[in-house]
């Protein structure tokens, strides 16, 4: 019985890191679409503690966006696929690239203030 709980587990394992890869490439393609659309992009990760890890994307237009991954791990291999050049926090010369528009702002002073956000 042991010998056959131990070939479902490898088997498990298995499914979970194919589907993990899955995961990771699907991934990459967005990271790379955004990229193409930005004329280039750097990011971030950052632990959403138990939903996973999240993708900030910054473009060379200033242009930014995020995706989530399942975990870390799943999030790490996406940005390598994809060529991503990643920052451990998101400030200083990253957080610079990014431009907001009017959307961004009137959302943030609307939550700043308790009013009602962007339409």
């Amino acid at each position: 019985m042991a010998e056959t709980e131990q070939v479902d587990e490898t088997k498990r394992a298995a499914k979970e890191a194919a589907r993990a890869e899955r995961r990771a490439a699907r991934l990459a393609r967005h990271i790379g679409a955004f990229a193409k659309r930005h004329g280039g992009a750097e990011g971030q990760l950052a632990n959403l503690g138990r939903p996973g890890t999240r993708i900030v994307l910054v473009g060379e237009d200033g242009g930014w966006g995020d995706l989530v991954a399942p975990s870390h791990a799943v999030a790490l291999s996406a940005a390598e696929k994809a060529g991503l050049t990643l920052h451990e926090t998101f400030d200083g010369e990253l957080a610079a690239k990014v431009r907001t528009g009017p959307y961004e702002w009137s959302r943030m002073a609307g939550i700043q203030i308790g009013g009602r956000t962007a339409r």
